[in-house]
């Protein structure tokens, strides 16, 4: 009953432990179960640190909007009248990494946003912008929508708790950007709970997977409450889910294809392994953008962790590529519930 893989490993460290007593014997392992079981019987044991980004890296991650106090209030006015921005050396700053996000606080409280464009060596403004009903609500949601609205920038990540409106804002994106893609698809990795594997769940192959995919339905059911049933906007994402334009799809289904004109959203990206996101990325055709969202505090898979997983790994390798764009969501706007459960459990 006991004969499991994971004793016959810890039984084995054991026995050299006792006859190799003069040695350390460590247990490496990326099995967090397996590695407290051998804490609990005094083992040396060890996560495999290789594939590890160091902490003050990951922390980096999610602290990339730099806040500016006490900019010259002439040259923000500047900035807010002039579309295609400014030079960076009006602001006596130095070459900061592309897509670079700024938050500069006015004199009156409020706040002004911005980007260094790499393209043009100009920081320029960031303007509020809605899509397909939703706007956002928050600083980091701006960010968040201008990456998902702007051309230019191919991939984006999203990271942030439950309720920020990662999936939310990166689908409505989307949609209002149908003229520019072939196609819009939704996807996430499944990852069944223990004694719960797909094949043994009753129906054929949609009704397994349907269960897994019911939070992406959810976003889109959020905004279509945005609109009457008879509008335009919802007769059009009721057709392009009937001529499968908007495919909402497990993940497993999408690997191998070679992806041309397409708006890839990956949500709970932080379930995946670098190697599946790099994968994924090398999928893209002309044309595609990519989104990755996520929470790297929120990890369901045995073998990942907030310094392991391909969320983190993504948003630390590419930081300063000009194709791409992280923005790191803090406020929840579910509801004040879910506000309030992000920021104490």
């Amino acid at each position: 009953k006991d004969d499991t893989q994971d004793h016959r490993i810890l039984a084995t460290a054991i026995w050299y432990k006792h006859n190799y007593a003069n040695r350390t014997v460590a247990l490496v392992t990326k099995d967090v179960n397996l590695r407290m079981k051998a804490k609990a019987v005094g083992m040396f044991v060890q996560d495999y640190l290789t594939d590890h980004i160091k902490e003050e890296r990951v922390n980096r991650t999610t602290k990339r909007i730099i806040s500016v106090k006490g900019a010259d209030p002439q040259l923000l006015t500047a900035l807010e009248q002039t579309p295609e921005g400014l030079p960076l050396s009006d602001f006596s700053y130095k070459t900061p990494p592309c897509n670079q996000l700024y938050k500069f606080h006015l004199p009156s409280k409020d706040v002004l946003l911005a980007r260094y464009n790499h393209n043009t060596g100009n920081i320029v403004m960031v303007d509020q912008q809605s899509a397909y009903g939703i706007s956002p609500r928050n600083y980091e949601q701006v960010f968040a929508m201008d990456a998902i609205l702007n051309p230019d920038i191919k991939l984006v990540s999203l990271t942030g708790t439950a309720g920020t409106g990662k999936t939310l804002i990166a689908l409505a994106g989307a949609l209002a950007q149908t003229h520019l893609y072939d196609q819009i698809l939704l996807s996430r990795p499944v990852i069944p709970l223990k004694n719960q594997e797909i094949g043994f769940l009753p129906g054929d192959a949609k009704e397994k997977i349907g269960p897994y995919m019911l939070p992406l339905y959810d976003n889109l059911a959020v905004i279509k409450k945005n609109f009457r049933d008879t509008s335009k906007e919802n007769i059009k994402i009721e057709e392009m889910l009937r001529r499968e334009q908007l495919l909402i799809s497990p993940l497993a289904y999408i690997r191998g294809r070679s992806l041309s004109n397409t708006f890839f959203i990956i949500d709970e990206a932080q379930n995946l392994t670098p190697h599946e996101v790099k994968t994924i990325i090398t999928r893209a055709g002309e044309g595609t953008k990519i989104v990755f969202t996520g929470d790297v505090n929120q990890i369901d898979q045995p073998y990942l962790d907030k310094w392991s997983n391909g969320l983190t790994h993504l948003s630390e390798k590419l930081y300063g590529e000009n194709l791409f764009e992280h923005v790191n969501l803090i406020k929840g706007e579910r509801s004040e519930l879910s506000e309030l459960a992000g920021r104490k459990l």
